[in-house]
């Protein structure tokens, strides 16, 4: 088969297209013929960093459309030709090829409805977005939201996951994206740049707060934020922890919480494992029914990889890119 190599740790950029051997699924197992292959910012972080699980050359990508080519022992409820999307365990090889082994428990069943393509921009941004939303946040009792970075991935699924659960959201962007996060749902568009977020914040809640912030961006970021969240609010993170001296024990009374959705494969946890499958399924059906968008931006080849993670590692892509590999 064909796969996209990373020779070494750092050489992301330099991946090439090259002809290695197709793998085989274990016990427990599906073999995926890839149609579609999402691209996120782990991709390059990962492939700059190594993992001390791999052995060279790697292949990278987590997030993969297409049908079963193949099934492992002990599989019965799937089939040769089923539709699936999944997000992998980045401890293994990845989905930058036309074909990826992964663990049937962890798969969803993509509706006759949605491509593969749309499909594939799904995973690690959508599932993470989900998951700090409905996993971690008590959203029945929520009534605004600022969710950071809303022109990304996991800031405009959380926009829109939060719209569909009837929130009033905020959120921040530079000003050329304005248009396009409102255009997701957000009530209002923070000029991060430009404007003073905590005080627009106030502005537009009267002086409480918000009653969750959902930070995408950084340590720096998530430590800001605190103060931007009303009393016996939540804060999530996704990209580093708040420094928490920054508030004064039993008296905001914040709750924090850590969203890293790679957990979910390390836990040796199989109940865990099979929440990406359920995560996976409500997202699916919610796109299917046009209840949100799979923020599809860009369609690429496998050999146009390197480049596309490049531009992701600047950080001004707008939404998801995916290579279509049949």
């Amino acid at each position: 088969m064909k796969a996209l190599l990373l020779e070494e740790k750092g050489l992301w950029k330099e991946m090439k297209v090259q002809d290695i051997e197709t793998p085989t699924p274990g016990p427990g197992e599906v073999l995926v013929k890839v149609h579609a292959a999402g691209l996120n910012p782990v991709d390059y972080k990962t492939g700059t960093n190594g993992n001390p699980n791999w052995s060279y050359p790697h292949i990278l990508g987590l997030d993969a459309a297409g049908t079963i080519e193949a099934v492992g022992e002990g599989v019965t409820e799937w089939n040769q030709g089923d539709r699936v999307l999944f997000h992998g365990d980045l401890r293994k090889q990845g989905v930058f090829a036309e074909f990826a082994v992964t663990t049937a428990h962890t798969i969803s069943r993509i509706p006759d409805e949605v491509s593969f393509e749309d499909a594939a921009a799904l995973p690690t941004a959508a599932y993470t977005a989900y998951q700090a939303l409905f996993r971690k946040f008590p959203m029945n009792v929520l009534d605004t939201l600022l969710i950071h970075a809303g022109a990304g991935g996991v800031g405009g699924f959380a926009i829109q996951f939060a719209k569909q659960a009837g929130k009033t959201v905020y959120s921040t962007a530079s000003k050329h994206n304005h248009e396009y996060v409102k255009s997701l749902g957000a009530d209002e568009v923070i000029d991060y740049r430009e404007e003073d977020v905590k005080a627009r914040v106030m502005e537009l809640t009267d002086g409480r707060g918000v009653d969750a912030v959902l930070d995408t961006v950084n340590r720096e970021s998530a430590t800001n934020s605190l103060d931007l969240i009303a009393y016996g609010g939540h804060l999530a993170h996704i990209a580093g922890a708040p420094d928490y001296t920054h508030i004064t024990p039993f008296t905001r009374v914040i709750s924090y919480h850590e969203v890293a959705l790679a957990a979910n494969h390390q836990q040796n946890d199989v109940v865990a494992e099979r929440d990406l499958a359920r995560i996976g399924d409500d997202v699916l059906h919610m796109l299917a029914e046009g209840k949100i968008k799979s923020l599809l931006e860009c369609t690429i080849t496998l050999e146009e990889v390197p480049q596309a993670l490049e531009e992701l590692s600047e950080r001004h892509v707008k939404g998801k890119i995916v290579a279509k590999l049949f």
